[in-house]
Formats: structure tokens, C-alpha cells, sequence
């Protein structure tokens, strides 16, 4: 009781959200236009601007003082239409054979010209758009024509195919592409319709353009928005005339919101492009000179308060304590006691591990980005592994804690060969290493940089480092008893994030679920078959192959349960786990539909030049009081920490018990120790170089990365679990073989993007169970014993 009048309090001591925008515009003066009639088309080419007239191409300078002439490779076309996404460049061009589709490269100073495959029907007009490797051009063969949408794949050119045309009347409009969408705002009066299509939906009606926008602005900005000037007002009930003043203004393309840029605006503006993150245009003024301007979007960093570093140096602090704690009183002259606490953590704390290593800081930050950009679709997952966990509380974990375990894949030695032990082993620290603690480390990384200004560089090295101190030092008791402390830190933020949003509504709790309800931003169930999509299906298959059939794979998770005091206790471990995994769940969906509905609401308060996995730091930095911000970055940290420790401990143990002791001459326990402590420390440095490597590249959704990377890399060997304790028949050579061709289909089925990334785990174990069975068959029966080695009690 007395913690939910403290909430209360904090909540309604808190500041209200701001109405004024994040972001702010610079401006800057251009050189004036070299073409006379000021008839130009500016288009962005690898971040050089150009100028087009009809037949004549001119390229701004890097110190954007003047304009440089581009030669024409051959005879100059006339140029009709022209666009593209800033790193390829398409136009209509008209010649003395005709009118031809082209893509225009720049090498040196002149301008190449590649002509495309040849279009259906002559071509008045055309708008361009480019999305994953494909071409979309909408365009009419005559001006009193429905326009019409046509693709061409630019990976593989051949013919055009046809595309989705909007359901409208109007007889032009301008495409363009933006997070994995096609977006056409219709030519006409204000207000002027806007039309989204995706491969799901199909053409769907969004909020019209508060006015008309001025041709040539629209441009994408950023992973969600859409950036354009806008004359007049919605209210309009005629074109707004050419010389009228134009407002700069966005889109977000997941709420649906327009927001208006503190912005000066434009005059009467005669030609407008992209260019770098924001506009440029060219307006006449009073005096009738025609003068050039840039708007640049910026955005401020948030540095924290006294506070908040206050708040976030006590729990480092009490991290490093935890671990020295541990390194001071075990001395650790064991590898049972470094690797596994000397098998003797309660089961409580040994679930909440689990769960604090089951949710990492793709949970704290990918998972609320996912929902806000989508549903609760992925909430799936959570439900049906519940039921899935029950099954390995009862017959996995006991059977394999009874064995005394430190490495899982120990099993494998004893159940098939110690060349699939190490295989699978080799394997499995490719896959943590690399498709989790990078995103991990590299997440948080990216909320710090967010906040304070420090950079993404500086910020993984800092986590990487204070995690790798903590972890090296005290061990697997550490890692449980800190991964302890640090849920009650990042759920106590999560919630409070919750409650800050839904009591600034002014419709409460009722406008918050209305909001969410009417988007179907708390829509979880699929049901349909289609494999390119997360469905109930693909779960349920997920599930039944990935924790029903192979848990034993994942050595961070077993590593809890075998740290246990007996294999009853490992079992109550995965029921307390399940027992936190679905309250979870909805908390850190919550998030991401509350952002939403916050965002929804103050469209102005998003940063454009922000990735979507940035929203949650965003909103923790901009919108939350003192301390509580701190308290969150706190959280952020633990979320992050709590699943680097474990991995870093967990890949440690593989590598000491699985290669060291086995390669080694004469290992001995402190021998074994020193080994895994060095050897924590090289897994996290490798982990931040992977982090900071990952930090080079605009990737729309790492939770997305993290799935995809996690079935390619780990169903090749998960399969052997099942293989191995669910059949008789399975034999060390077949298990191998399977392993292989697993690995290898699954790939190909990666490289053709078959199916939805979510598939490719449960694909691959399923293939390594199928092949390695059938293989097995071609091979001489086991002929030692299996007893205890399978759920098969009975057998000898």
C-alpha cells in the first residue's frame, strides 16, 4: 500500500509533458541558381545536391558556395520527372527515340544515363519510390488517365510487374517510400489525401495533409517520418496559390499524427528538394529576387541532472560491491563454485535469474520499440512458452540435473561423441557472442548516447567494461544474486513509465485504452497460416521446438537451474520462472503502447532523426522528472547487465569445460579458474567490439536482428538435445550430419527470405531432427547404455 501512495505521489509531483517540439531547425543561405527561368528540379544523389533543369545539371559544392556544372554523357535529354531515395536516382527522360524510364549516375563530373526496361504504354508523368530493392513508379499514359503503380526488382532487373494502385479518383499524385511502406500524397486541392500501402493492409486512408504541399518537398526523414512543406490549411477549400507562405511540417507514419517544425517557413517557393536531413528551396521575394535557403532538423542531447547520476552511480557501485562481495568471500579454488555457485542457490533466486536473463535490454528497449511500431503480436510468445516451460520443469530439467552438470553439452558427449560436444558447444558461443551480447551491449548503449550525449562508442565500452569487472570477479554467484537486485530496478522503472503517461492524459486510463483499442495496438492473437508473418502457429511451432524439445541448448538458462541444490529445487526454478514470465511481458508491451498513445498525442515530442529504437530513450530523457530518469537508466543498465553477466559466465564455462579441460595437459581447478576469469574478460571485449561494429550500421529493428541471427546460428545443434533424449535410434554420425545440413537449408531459406525470421529457429531444429534421424538409420544402432541419457527411464 504504502509503495502505491509513494507512486502516486511522484506521478503527480512530476512536471507535465512538454507541447513545444524537440527538435530545432537550423538555416542557411544558398548560392543562387545558375539556370535564368529558375525552372529546377533539386534532387540528392549521395549526399550531393543537384540542380536539373530540363536539359542542364548543375552540383552544389561541398562548402555549399556555388554551383558546379555536370556534363551529360552523350546528348542531354530533356528531363520530365525525376526522383528517387538519395542514394539512387530515376527520371522520366524525353529524347529523339521517346520517352524512356532511366536511372542517372554520377561518376566524376558527368552524368551517366541507364535506361530500364522499356514501360508498358508512353508515359506522361511518372513519381518514383524505392523500397528493398525494388522500383515503384506511378505514372499515366495520358493527363485525363487513373495513374497506375509498376515495380521492378533493381537486384534482379527483367520486366516491370504491376503494382497496387490507390483507390482514388485523382489523376496524379507523388509516391514515395517509407518504414517498409509505399505513401502517395494525392495533386490537388487542400486538404490533400494521403494513401498507405503495405503488403498487409493493402491502401488504407491516413489524415490528409493540413493544407498543400508545396511539390518537390516530400522526402523521408529518419526510420518514420515524412518531411514536406505545407501552404494554406486544411480548412482550405481551393488550392492555396503558388506564392502563398508554406509551413514545414512532418508525418509519423505509426501514429498517424502531423506536427509542425518551429520553423520560420517558406515564401513563395519555385523549386524545393531533400537534402540531408531536412529541405531546400528556392523563393521569390518581395523585391522579385529569387533566394535560396536550407532547414536542417537538430536535436539537443538531454544531459542528466545531479540526480540521475546520483541514482545511477549507486547502483553501479553496488554491482562492483556484489561482485567483489563474492570474490572476496568464496576464493573460488573450485570451477564448481565459479561456474555453477557451488550448487547451492535457492531455486527463488535462481528463477528470478532466469527471468532476468530471459530479458535483456532488447525486452527493456527493442520489445517497447516493436509495440509501439506494431502490436502485441510477440506477446505470443510469452503465453505459449509458459505451457512449454511447464513440460521442461517436469521432465527436462531434473533429468539433466541429476546428471551434475557444469557444461549442457556434456550430455551430448555422454549421450552421442565428444566431437558433437564440441561442435555444438562452438556453435552456441558463436551464437551468444555474436547475435546476443552485441545487440545487448549495443541497445543500452544506444539510450545513453540518447540521453547524455555521450557517444554510442564510449557508452559501450563503458557497460562492456563495468559488467565485465563485476562478472570476473565474483562469479556465477554474482551474476544470479545481481541479476536479483536488478528486476526489482528495471521493472520499478518500467511500471513508473506506465503510470507517468497514463496520468498525464487527460482522458486517463479510458482515453489510453480507447487509443490503443481503436489502433489494435494490443492485438496478440493471429491466427492466420501465412509463414511470412508471426503468428499462433508459428509460436506454438517456435515453442514446441525451441524450449519444449531443446532447452537443454541454452547453456545461460540451464547454468541457473544447475546451480540448484537438487534436481526438485531445478524444477521449481523454471515454475518461478514462468510464474514472472507473462506479468513481464504485458509490462514491457505496455510500454510500447503507451508510447503511442503519449506520442500520438505530442507528435511534436518525437526526434525524427531518431531510429524506432530510440523511442524509449527518448521519452526517459525528454519527458521524465530528476531522479526518475536516472532511476530508468538504471534499469536500462540492469536489463542490459543482467543477460551480459550470464552470457559472459555462461561462455566462459563452455569454453574452460568444454575445450580447456579437454585440450589442456594436467588442468587443475585454480589452473581452470584463472582460465575462466581470463577468459570472461576476452568474451566481453569481443562482445563491445561486435557492439561498436554493429553501432556503423542504420538497422530499422534490432529485436528483429537478434531472432533472425539466433536461428540461423542456433538451431543447428539444438536439434541434437531432442534427437538425443526423445529417441533410441539416434547414433553420433547421423546427430552430425543432421547438425550440417540443419545449418546449411537453413541459410538458403535465409538467403531467399522464404519465410517471417521468427521461423528460422524451429525450421532448423526441426531440419536437424529430421535428417539426423533419417541419417542415423544408415548408421549401426547405439550400443551403450542409455540409462538415465533419456525421458526412457527404463532403459539400459
Amino acid at each position: 500500500m504504502s509503495h502505491g501512495l509513494a507512486l502516486l505521489l511522484l506521478l503527480a509531483c512530476a512536471p507535465a509533458v512538454y507541447a513545444e517540439a524537440l527538435t530545432s531547425v537550423e538555416r542557411a543561405t544558398l548560392p543562387a541558381l545558375p539556370v535564368a527561368d529558375v525552372q529546377a528540379d533539386l534532387q540528392t544523389l549521395d549526399d550531393q545536391l543537384i540542380a536539373f533543369s530540363p536539359d542542364q545539371a548543375w552540383r552544389l559544392s561541398a562548402d555549399a558556395r556555388q554551383w558546379q556544372p555536370l556534363a551529360w554523357q552523350g546528348a542531354a535529354p530533356r528531363l520530365l520527372s525525376l526522383g528517387g531515395n538519395g542514394k539512387r536516382l530515376f527520371a522520366l527522360a524525353e529524347d529523339g527515340n521517346g520517352r524512356h524510364l532511366e536511372e542517372l549516375v554520377i561518376s566524376g563530373n558527368q552524368i551517366q544515363r541507364k535506361p530500364l526496361a522499356a514501360w508498358p504504354s508512353a508515359l506522361t508523368w511518372a513519381s518514383f519510390a524505392v523500397m528493398d530493392d525494388r522500383l515503384y513508379v506511378a505514372g499515366s499514359a495520358s493527363d485525363g488517365d487513373k495513374p497506375v503503380i509498376r515495380q521492378w526488382n533493381l537486384a534482379t532487373p527483367g520486366t516491370w510487374a504491376d503494382g497496387p494502385a490507390w483507390p482514388s479518383q485523382a489523376t496524379r499524385g507523388e509516391l514515395i517510400a517509407q518504414t517498409r511502406a509505399l505513401y502517395v500524397v494525392e495533386d490537388g486541392p487542400a486538404p490533400q489525401a494521403l494513401w498507405r500501402h503495405d503488403s498487409e493492409a493493402g491502401w488504407q486512408s491516413k489524415p490528409p495533409v493540413p493544407g498543400e504541399r508545396v511539390p518537390g518537398s516530400l522526402r523521408m526523414l529518419g526510420q518514420a517520418h515524412l518531411l514536406m512543406l505545407v501552404r494554406g490549411n486544411a480548412g482550405a477549400d481551393a488550392a492555396s496559390p503558388a506564392d502563398a507562405p508554406a509551413r514545414l511540417m512532418s508525418y509519423h507514419t505509426i501514429t498517424s499524427a502531423w506536427a509542425q517544425l518551429p520553423d520560420a517557413g517558406a515564401g513563395a517557393v519555385v523549386a524545393s528538394g531533400a537534402y540531408k536531413n531536412g529541405l531546400v528551396w528556392y523563393e521569390r521575394g518581395a523585391d522579385g529576387v529569387v533566394h535560396g535557403q536550407s532547414a536542417q532538423l537538430t536535436a539537443g542531447k538531454y544531459l542528466l541532472k545531479w540526480m540521475d547520476w546520483l541514482v545511477i552511480v549507486v547502483y553501479l557501485a553496488s554491482m562492483i560491491g556484489i561482485g567483489m562481495y563474492f570474490y572476496i568471500k568464496e576464493k573460488r579454488n573450485s570451477t564448481s563454485d565459479f561456474f555453477v555457485g557451488g550448487r547451492s542457490i535457492p531455486f527463488w533466486a535462481a528463477g528470478v535469474s532466469l527471468y532476468a536473463t530471459n530479458t535483456s535490454s532488447i525486452s527493456f528497449i527493442a520489445i517497447p520499440a516493436k509495440a509501439f511500431e506494431t502490436n502485441w503480436q510477440y506477446m505470443t510468445n510469452n503465453l505459449i512458452a509458459v505451457l512449454g516451460l511447464m513440460f521442461v520443469a517436469v521432465w527436462i530439467v531434473p533429468l539433466l540435473r541429476r546428471l551434475d552438470l557444469m557444461s549442457v553439452f556434456s550430455y551430448l558427449e555422454t549421450r552421442f561423441h565428444p566431437a558433437i560436444r564440441m561442435i555444438a558447444s562452438a556453435l552456441c558461443i558463436a551464437m551468444q557472442v555474436g547475435a546476443r551480447m552485441s545487440v545487448i551491449l549495443f541497445l543500452p548503449a544506444l539510450a545513453i548516447a540518447t540521453i547524455t550525449g555521450i557517444s554510442v562508442v564510449w557508452s559501450v565500452i563503458l557497460m562492456g567494461v563495468f559488467t565485465i569487472i563485476y562478472t570476473a570477479m565474483g562469479g556465477m554467484k554474482a551474476v544470479i544474486w545481481t541479476d536479483f537486485v536488478q528486476v526489482f530496478v528495471k521493472m520499478g522503472g518500467a511500471m513508473f513509465a506506465i503510470g507517468f503517461i497514463i496520468w498525464h492524459l487527460k482522458g486517463g486510463v479510458p482515453e489510453f485504452f480507447a487509443t490503443a483499442m481503436a489502433e489494435q495496438k494490443m492485438h496478440t492473437l493471429d491466427f492466420s497460416f501465412d509463414l511470412t508473418k508471426a503468428t499462433v502457429w508459428g509460436f506454438i511451432f517456435l515453442v514446441i521446438f525451441d524450449v519444449v524439445l531443446t532447452f537443454p541448448k541454452d547453456q545461460v538458462l540451464m547454468q541457473r537451474t544447475l546451480s540448484t541444490k537438487s534436481d526438485k529445487e531445478a524444477g521449481r526454478s523454471i515454475w518461478a520462472f514462468a510464474a514472472i514470465m507473462i506479468p513481464g511481458g504485458f509490462i514491457f508491451y505496455g510500454i510500447g503502447t503507451a508510447l503511442f498513445v503519449h506520442y500520438k498525442n505530442n507528435p511534436e515530442r518525437l526526434n525524427p532523426l531518431l531510429p524506432i529504437d530510440a523511442t524509449f530513450p527518448l521519452f526517459i530523457a525528454a519527458e521524465l522528472p530528476p531522479g526518475v530518469t536516472g532511476l530508468i537508466i538504471a534499469g536500462i543498465f540492469a536489463a542490459a547487465m543482467a543477460t551480459l553477466s550470464s552470457i559472459m559466465n555462461s561462455v566462459a564455462t563452455l569454453i574452460s569445460v568444454d575445450f580447456y579441460e579437454k585440450l589442456a595437459k594436467n588442468p587443475n581447478q585454480k589452473k581452470s579458474v584463472l582460465f575462466a576469469e581470463v577468459t570472461t574478460v576476452m568474451v566481453g571485449l569481443v562482445a563491445i567490439g561486435l557492439a561498436l561494429l554493429l553501432s556503423r550500421y542504420d538497422i530499422h529493428s534490432l529485436f528483429d536482428i537478434s531472432i533472425e541471427l539466433a536461428g540461423l546460428l542456433g538451431g543447428g545443434f539444438a536439434g541434437a538435445y531432442t534427437l538425443g533424449m526423445f529417441t533410441r535410434r539416434a547414433n553420433s554420425a547421423g546427430v552430425a550430419i543432421g547438425i550440417g545440413c540443419s545449418i546449411v537449408l537453413t541459410f538458403i531459406a535465409w538467403s531467399f527470405n522464404l519465410v517471417h525470421p521468427y521461423f528460422y529457429l524451429a525450421i532448423s531444429i526441426l531440419l536437424c531432427i529430421v535428417i539426423g534421424y533419417l541419417a542415423s538409420l544408415l548408421f549401426p544402432a547405439p550400443t551403450r547404455s542409455l540409462k538415465g541419457l533419456t525421458i526412457y527411464r527404463d532403459v539400459e
